[in-house]
């Protein structure tokens, strides 16, 4: 039976926030606040059994508060980016902030990842559970209706960390909810991801137009620098790109069931992260514009790809493509998405 144990970790709006900790019978530890649904650590075995925290954040709350991109958040109402910051549904015209650039990034000025969580949580025999749950108001952002979501962490004893969302909405609105963990296998602050391997699982992505909104293509990655089918070297082909890597790819197999969509493998630690999802996406991202501006954990500069991100999701800019899975939900309907972080060693 996993173990949770709660403690203040700081105040937000003058309101208390909590950092919960849940452990597993393996000592494999995950740190979540009820602020943003927080992922703040987890500490995962490396082939000898040494643990490390393999996430990207601050060792304190106040630092969460400030400029960050995102470390380890729930993100939403609608993650990953809505072009032109407007989109239409049933005939109706709906505009959100523009704040990345004419675009909609990650819910707006004030999402999921800076709203204070409701949080309950249980010790089963499944696992360590940690539920959180949030009302976002009809209008907030500029969505229409209102949402009622909840994210529940479950840390199980085969060390893997499981975040399941479902949302609810009495009028038709779109949805997207992703964690936007920043993983390093090595350790937070270890160095960079140059040696880290990955595999996706993915036989197509969603080439980019400016502003890196998706042109509406779903293109075959053979050939290009997005082919990961065969475990490869993350820096392998990133220098024919102009920056790094910040693309979406379309998960083999059906969307709805859980299934993988990526493996990341860091040789000297041994360490390998598996990610399962039953979202139609998968954002791989380089974390290219960290300039070593924010001093993360331990005191250590985040620097260019001192971590990697895989966000689960629905493709962006998916309310405009119509031919993209749809982020439509409605009334009597129930938002789901699953995402599986499992860790081992090789």
């Amino acid at each position: 039976m996993g173990s949770i144990e709660t403690r203040r970790f700081g105040e937000a709006g003058g309101r208390d926030v909590s950092l919960y900790t849940l452990t597993n019978a393996n000592g494999v530890t995950a740190r979540i606040t009820d602020y943003g649904g927080i992922l703040v650590g987890l500490d995962a075995p490396d082939r000898d059994g040494n643990l490390a925290d393999v996430t990207l954040g601050f060792d304190d709350f106040a630092s969460y508060l400030g400029r960050h991109p995102y470390f380890g958040a729930l993100v939403g109402r609608f993650a990953n980016r809505i072009g032109n910051a407007r989109f239409e549904l049933d005939g109706e015209r709906y505009a959100v902030a523009a704040n990345d650039g004419p675009n909609h990034l990650h819910g707006g000025l004030a999402g999921f990842d800076k709203r204070i969580w409701n949080a309950e949580t249980a010790e089963s025999a499944e696992g360590a559970r940690l539920t959180l749950r949030y009302v976002s108001a009809g209008g907030e952002e500029g969505y229409p209706g209102e949402l009622s979501v909840s994210a529940v962490y479950t840390l199980a004893d085969d060390n893997s960390l499981t975040l399941s969302f479902t949302a609810v909405t009495d009028k038709p609105t779109i949805v997207n909810l992703v964690n936007h963990a920043y993983w390093n296998l090595a350790g937070a602050g270890g160095g960079g991801i140059g040696d880290h391997r990955l595999k996706l699982f993915a036989e197509r992505y969603t080439p980019m137009g400016p502003g890196n909104i998706p042109t509406g293509e779903i293109a075959e990655v053979a050939g290009t620098p997005y082919d990961f089918r065969d475990e490869k070297p993350i820096v392998r082909d990133e220098g024919a790109l102009p920056d790094g890597y910040d693309m979406n790819f379309a998960v083999d197999g059906a969307a709805g069931t859980l299934r993988p969509a990526a493996e990341v493998y860091e040789p000297e630690s041994g360490r390998v992260l598996t990610v399962l999802t039953d979202a139609p996406g998968v954002q791989f991202y380089t974390a290219f514009k960290l300039d070593g501006s924010l001093t993360g954990k331990g005191g250590k500069a985040y620097g260019s790809r001192a971590g990697l991100c895989l966000e689960t999701q629905t493709f962006p800019d998916s309310p405009n493509k119509p031919n993209f899975p749809s982020p439509v939900l409605r009334p009597g309907e129930t938002y789901r998405h699953t995402l599986v972080w499992r860790f081992s060693a090789r």
